[in-house]
């Protein structure tokens, strides 16, 4: 039993995007499995899978983000209104935008740590209500329209050929690799990483063994807001303009993501790689379903029995002994 349980915890996101890849190249076209189009559902992973990341830390350390795809509107909003401030579109301008994106992201993860830690409140409530807040203000900053912003370099960061093309993927793929090695490394080589899985495995037990949960959990909610808004960078850069009603329900695919690729709701478990699988696995399900002309209601379907499955499993896990 312990045994399985490792193999369920190790190789069960692998073996999922192994399946479900294999699924669609039985059922779809070739044109499915040509390099341009694997190539577009790595470009697809980009936002989820930083979305994801984020949620990785929040997940393991027992709380959840509901308010991740407002937030990534949010950014978006920024980055487009920042660039329009004027002056020549050149480096400055484009990082500026980034840098006000980001900064505006973390704030926003900033408030739903300090908000359910310090005064603890449930955080599905504060990241709720937070929801509602970002997405307000992304639709006032943008005059409830989309935001037109000049072309920059910023723009090139999420296409699918890439120049140069010695670099085979967009800018993105790359930062999405750069990043899941980083959360590797923070969540398995530091101690920070070590009190994430702590406060998710026992917070009570954290809290007597010295580690300081208040501050911990705004640290861990400001990283998720600054990866949030990495997404919406790079969702900016998808869509070329600021949208305030962009990744509606991105939310749950984010989540998803994470619990496909091997974290529990109840905390204390999850991984960069697996939440990078779960959210590859999320972008493979969609372009695979729309190659084959699968209505989106049926994408939401199977979508959510995945999610649901997902959750069954580690259920199961967390009553295997350990």
């Amino acid at each position: 039993m312990k045994n399985l349980r490792y193999l369920l915890r190790m190789l069960g996101p692998f073996l999922g995007l192994f399946l479900v890849f294999m699924l669609f190249v039985g059922l779809a076209p070739a044109a499915f499995y040509s390099l341009y189009n694997l190539k577009t559902i790595v470009t697809q992973t980009v936002i989820i899978g930083i979305g994801a990341l984020g949620m990785t830390l929040v997940i393991i350390s027992g709380g959840i983000d509901l308010s991740i795809g407002s937030v990534i509107a949010l950014g978006t909003v920024v980055a487009a209104r920042t660039l329009n401030l004027g002056g020549t579109p050149g480096t400055l301008l484009p990082l500026g935008a980034a840098a006000a994106a980001l900064a505006v992201c973390a704030s926003a993860g900033l408030m739903n740590g300090f908000t359910s830690a310090k005064f603890k409140i449930v955080p599905f409530i504060v990241t709720l209500g937070t929801m509602q807040i970002a997405r307000g203000v992304a639709k006032w900053l943008g005059r409830e329209q989309t935001v037109i912003a000049p072309p920059t370099w910023l723009n090139s960061w999420m296409e699918v050929d890439p120049t140069p093309a010695w670099l085979i993927f967009s800018p993105g793929v790359w930062l999405l690799i750069i990043l899941t090695i980083g959360m590797t490394v923070l969540l398995k080589k530091t101690v920070f990483g070590r009190y994430v899985f702590a406060l998710g495995s026992n917070e009570a037990t954290a809290r007597l063994c010295g580690i300081d949960v208040v501050k911990h959990r705004i640290i861990i909610y400001m990283l998720c807001g600054l990866f949030a808004g990495l997404a919406g960078i790079m969702q900016f850069a998808n869509l070329t303009v600021g949208d305030p009603t962009a990744a509606q329900g991105m939310e749950l695919d984010i989540i998803a993501a994470v619990v496909i690729g091997g974290g529990s709701l109840s905390g204390g478990e999850g991984s960069a790689l697996g939440s990078l699988i779960g959210a590859l696995m999320m972008a493979v399900l969609r372009n695979g379903c729309n190659v084959v002309g699968i209505p989106n209601y049926v994408q939401n379907i199977l979508i959510g029995a995945i999610i649901i499955g997902a959750v069954a499993v580690d259920r199961y896990k967390q009553r295997m002994p350990a």
